[in-house]
């Protein structure tokens, strides 16, 4: 490394010693100079297969519309976009949520009344005497009817008379 020169700060000769290192770097990795080489990256495709003539690519006008007759030739026809009405047909239906519950009760949304299960159980005795009740006024209607049949229609209208004061 080289002597500090006299009246260089503290910065400068750190300055200095970064340089040296990078340079010492460069001669280990192979490059000289920042400006003598091309980085890799930089050198055309054709030079890295190894073509020794000049090659170049083909010419391929997609939007540009040329009026020379030679470059109208290399004019590539209008691509046609594909179709996507059955994916999106696909994905819209896939999209669409099944109904769970087709038909909503709003006797079981409601809030039951404090008596339901009183109601409940005393549903099946009702139904017995609902049968019961209607046993009872068949009957009554045939008590009456019967002695219609039996006697004349005076003695009918005397029946449906006291019938009429007991309703």
């Amino acid at each position: 490394m080289a002597a500090p020169v006299s009246g260089v700060g503290r910065l400068e000769e750190e300055a200095l010693r970064r340089k040296e290192r990078l340079k010492a770097l460069r001669e280990k990795t192979g490059r000289k100079n920042k400006e003598d080489e091309e980085p890799k990256n930089k050198h055309f495709k054709e030079e890295e297969e190894g073509g020794g003539g000049e090659k170049h690519r083909e010419l391929k006008l997609r939007n540009y519309v040329p009026e020379d007759e030679e470059l109208k030739k290399r004019k590539v026809p209008q691509a046609k976009p594909a179709s996507v009405e059955e994916k999106v047909k696909d994905q819209l239906e896939a999209a669409k949520p099944e109904p769970i519950i087709e038909e909503v009760d709003l006797a079981n949304l409601a809030p039951r009344k404090p008596d339901w299960d009183l109601k409940r159980d005393v549903a099946k005795k009702l139904e017995k005497l609902e049968k019961r009740t209607q046993r009872a006024i068949a009957e009554l209607i045939r008590k009456l009817i019967d002695p219609w049949h039996r006697s004349g229609p005076v003695e009918c209208q005397k029946l449906v008379k006291e019938a009429a004061v007991f309703h």
